[in-house]
C-alpha cells in the first residue's frame, strides 16, 4: 500500500488504488457491471480487474492484493454459498421413518392378536390369520412408489429443461425455481447485450428532422477519426457507419490523438475533426444552441453523446446507448403474467438515468443504481427478507456474490463469465430471456407432479392397508397395489419431458 503504479493504455488495472497522475476512461463492466467506459482523473477511485483506455495513469496503491475488490468478490461469493442449507425433502424425511415404524406395525400385527385376544395366527375355514395380514400390509406398504415419486419427476424436469437449453444443477434448485416470488436482474449483458450501438445522429443544419446528407456527412467524419481508436464508443460509430455504407466515405484519419478521457481528434482532408464529450464541446464552443435539446434529452434517457466538430464549427452529435436484448421485455411481461411473481428489480451497477431507461424499456418494476458487488448482496438478502424466495439474473463476476446469495441463482449462459456460470443454479445457454418464464412454469409443474404422485402414493397405500388389518386384502391385491401405484407414478413423472409454456401453466 502506498506504491505507485504506471498503467499503461489498454492494460488491465492490477490493484485498487487512487488515479495521482493521468487521465483515461476505465471499462469498469467487470466489477460495477456499468455498459460505458468511466472517465477517471487525478484523485479518483479505480478497482483491481478494470481496463485502462486510451490514457496513462500512475495509481497509488490503497488496498493489498489479498483485499482487493477481486478478493471481496470472492469472499462474498464464499459466504453466500455457505449461508445457503441443503434442501431437505419431505420425502427422504417421512421414508426414514416409515420403513421402520411399517416394519414395527406389521410385527405387531402378527403377534399381537394372537397372544392377546385369541385370534388366529395362521388363516382357518373362518378368517384370514394375522400372520397372512402381517404379509399382506408389509407388500403394499412398500415404500417404491413413494421414494420414487420425488427423484423421478425431478430428473425428468431436469432432463425436459436441458433438451431446450436451460441447465439446472440440481433437483433442489428446480424445486426452489417454482418457488420464486421475486427477480432481480443486473442491466448490463443480461437485460442488454452488452455492447455499446449507435442511437441517433444528427447534423446541426440536418434538413426536415431526418436523417439527411448532412447527418451522414457528421457519421463518416466521425468513422474516419474513430476507426484509428479500440474504444468500445468508437468500435460503435465504425460499426454504425459500415451498417449504413459511409465507412469509407472518407479515408481514416492521419495524426489522430487521443483527449484522455474526453474525446478524439485528428486530420481528415486536411481538416480538423474532433469527435468528443459533451462535457469537452462546452469548454471549447459554449452551448451549442441548434442541439442543447436533442443532446440534453438523449442524456436524460441513459444515452452517451459525442459531439463533433469540423475546425472550428459544431458539425452535429452522435448518441450511443447500450442495446436493450429483443427477447427481455417479452420475458419479463411473460414472469407478470403467470402469476406468483409479485415484483421485477433492476440491480445494476451503472448510473441511475442508464438504469431507469432500460427498466421502462422492459417493464422492470423498481431499479437500484450505482451498486457495488456487496451491495447487490445486501439489495438481494433484503428482497429475500420480504419476498421469501428471490431468483437473481445476472452474468458478470460482480453478479456472482449476488447469485450465491439468492434463492436461485440464474446465469446468462453464453454471455455469463466463467464466475457467473459457476455460481449460479441455473443457465439460460442460449442467452434467451424467453426461456426464464419455461423454466418456471416447468418448475411448478414439476412440483405439482411430485405432489401427486406423493398424494396418491399414500392415499393407495392407506387404502389397502385399511384393507389388509380388516383381513380384505390379498397378497396378490397387495403386490397389484404396490407395483401399479409404482408403474403409475413413472408414467406421471414422465410429464415434465414434454413440458411447453402455456399448455399447463
Amino acid at each position: 500500500m502506498g506504491e505507485t503504479i504506471l498503467v499503461k493504455p489498454g492494460a488491465r488495472i492490477p490493484m485498487d488504488g487512487v488515479v495521482t497522475s493521468g487521465t483515461s476512461a476505465v471499462n469498469q463492466a467487470l466489477i460495477t457491471g456499468e455498459s460505458m467506459p468511466v472517465h477517471k482523473a487525478p484523485g479518483a477511485e479505480v478497482f483491481a480487474g478494470t481496463v485502462n483506455g486510451e490514457g496513462a495513469l500512475e495509481i497509488e496503491v490503497t488496498q493489498p492484493a489479498s483485499d482487493n475488490t477481486l478478493q471481496q468478490v470472492i469472499r462474498l461469493v464464499e459466504a453466500a454459498q455457505s449461508q445457503k442449507a441443503p434442501a431437505q425433502r419431505f420425502v427422504d424425511r417421512f421414508a426414514r421413518v416409515y420403513t421402520p415404524a411399517v416394519v414395527l406395525v406389521a410385527a405387531l400385527v402378527a403377534t399381537v392378536p394372537p397372544l392377546l385376544f385369541g385370534a388366529p395366527f395362521h388363516d382357518t375355514a373362518d378368517a384370514q390369520g394375522w400372520l397372512y395380514r402381517a404379509l399382506a400390509l408389509l407388500v403394499v406398504a412398500c415404500p417404491c412408489a413413494l421414494v420414487i415419486s420425488t427423484p423421478v419427476a425431478v430428473i425428468s424436469g431436469i432432463t425436459g429443461a436441458a433438451r431446450r437449453g436451460v441447465l439446472i444443477k440440481g433437483g433442489a434448485h428446480l424445486e426452489a425455481l417454482g418457488r420464486v416470488r421475486a427477480f432481480a436482474f443486473d442491466k448490463t449483458g443480461t437485460l442488454t447485450e452488452g455492447r455499446p450501438v449507435v442511437t441517433n445522429y444528427r447534423a446541426v443544419d440536418c434538413v426536415n428532422d431526418a436523417l439527411c446528407a448532412p447527418c451522414d456527412d457528421v457519421l463518416a467524419l466521425a468513422t474516419a477519426v474513430e476507426r484509428r481508436s479500440a474504444h468500445p464508443l468508437a468500435q460503435a460509430v465504425v460499426a454504425e457507419a459500415e451498417k449504413r455504407g459511409l465507412a469509407h466515405a472518407y479515408a481514416p484519419a492521419e495524426s489522430v490523438e487521443a483527449l484522455a478521457g474526453r474525446g478524439v481528434t485528428g486530420q481528415v482532408d486536411g481538416r480538423t475533426v474532433t469527435v468528443g464529450s459533451h462535457a469537452l464541446f462546452h469548454e471549447m464552443y459554449g452551448e451549442c444552441e441548434p442541439l442543447h435539446d436533442r443532446v440534453s434529452a438523449a442524456e436524460r434517457q441513459g444515452e452517451t453523446t459525442m459531439l463533433l466538430s469540423d475546425g472550428a464549427r459544431v458539425r452535429g452529435f452522435i448518441s450511443v446507448a447500450d442495446k436493450v436484448r429483443p427477447t427481455s421485455r417479452a420475458a419479463v411481461a411473460a414472469l407478470k403474467a403467470m402469476g406468483g411473481v409479485e415484483t421485477t428489480v433492476m440491480l445494476t451497477g451503472d448510473n441511475p438515468a442508464a438504469a431507469r431507461a432500460i427498466a421502462d424499456a422492459v417493464g422492470i418494476d423498481a431499479v437500484r443504481a450505482s451498486l457495488l458487488p456487496q451491495d447487490k448482496v445486501e439489495a438481494v438478502r433484503a428482497l429475500a427478507a420480504r419476498y421469501g424466495a428471490v431468483a437473481m439474473v445476472g452474468d458478470g463476476v460482480n453478479d456472482a456474490p449476488a447469485l450465491a446469495g439468492a434463492t436461485v441463482g440464474i446465469a446468462m449462459g453464453g454471455a455469463g463469465s466463467a464466475q457467473a456460470l459457476e455460481t449460479a443454479d441455473v443457465a439460460l445457454m442460449a442467452d434467451d430471456l424467453t426461456k426464464l418464464p419455461y423454466a418456471v412454469g416447468l418448475a411448478r409443474a414439476t412440483s405439482r407432479v411430485i405432489a401427486q404422485n406423493v398424494a396418491f402414493s399414500l392415499g393407495i397405500k392407506a387404502l389397502f392397508v385399511a384393507l389388509a388389518l380388516m383381513g380384505m386384502a390379498t397378497l396378490w391385491m397387495a403386490v397389484f397395489a404396490d407395483m401399479g401405484a409404482s408403474l403409475l407414478v413413472t408414467l406421471n413423472r414422465m410429464r415434465p419431458l414434454a413440458y411447453r409454456r402455456g399448455a399447463g401453466d
